[in-house]
């Protein structure tokens, strides 16, 4: 059984959790496990016709395990299990043929929003704050940012974004086209985001997951334009002086001294 989801079947929807509020729902090693299991398992499952992917208490996921981060630039063999983790969660979310509707009640920080905007719709509300920190943290934008930012909101913007870590608040971000429905309270959000997915199971199957297949082919094409170099730029970032300064000006709420470059 996972420890950090929890995943529920009914009418044909699947309803996914993050269920570790404590922890802000990182994407530490476990869930970086954990969450493309459970996609492939809803692949696999021919009841399943859409997906709602939420998340318990008032983050949504706060992305990646500052403890995970450290332990990767001290040892190859955890940043090439990083990469691997981190290929294997793009993949299989890219790869899922029922439709997926994110219900973002909290902040999507880092990896967390980008698994967000890899999803085919997003539902918030005024406040949540939809971000990618990696920058600011020492590391390049290496896990499916630079693939997802610029399908959402165009790559001006995503250029924006990701090169200064800004956060986009939802409101905004749904005049930019990263939230496709706004609703004007946090209690509205996951009711709204089973109402879409229900209206999508309700339609032809056939039909919903053919047309989710063929955007799925144009999301892997430009994965396979942007994927291994991004995370080719991670690993040498996580290897960097820099991160170690950036993750101790985190840890220590100072501001980071200069960075070197190395």
């Amino acid at each position: 059984m996972p420890e950090s989801l929890k995943i529920i079947v009914r009418d044909h929807v699947a309803e996914i959790t993050l269920t570790r509020p404590e922890l802000l729902n990182r994407v530490d090693a476990r869930l970086h496990r954990e969450l493309p299991e459970a996609f492939t398992s809803i692949r696999d499952d021919q009841d399943v016709r859409a997906v709602v992917l939420a998340a318990d208490g008032r983050v949504f996921s706060a992305g990646g395990d500052t403890e995970l981060i450290r332990s990767v630039n001290a040892d190859i063999r955890e940043r090439r299990r990083a990469v691997d983790e981190g290929r294997a969660l793009v993949a299989a979310l890219t790869d899922l043929p029922v439709p997926v509707v994110a219900a973002v009640a909290g902040h999507a920080i880092g990896l967390g929003a980008t698994i967000v905007l890899g999803c085919d719709a997003v539902v918030s509300t005024p406040g949540v704050r939809i971000y990618d920190p990696h920058v600011v943290m020492g590391l390049a934008a290496h896990d499916g940012g630079c693939l997802v930012w610029p399908q959402a909101i165009g790559m001006l913007r995503a250029r924006r974004y990701l090169l200064t870590g800004d956060p986009v608040l939802a409101e905004d971000g749904y005049a930019m086209g990263m939230v496709t429905d706004l609703v004007d309270d946090a209690a509205d959000v996951l009711p709204t985001a089973r109402a879409i997915a229900a209206r999508l199971a309700a339609l032809p199957p056939l039909a919903v997951q053919g047309t989710k297949r063929a955007l799925n082919a144009v999301t892997k094409a430009r994965a396979a334009e942007v994927i291994d170099t991004g995370f080719a730029m991670g690993l040498e970032a996580m290897r960097s002086r820099d991160l170690i300064e950036a993750t101790d000006a985190f840890l220590e709420k100072r501001a980071p001294e200069a960075f070197t470059g190395s």
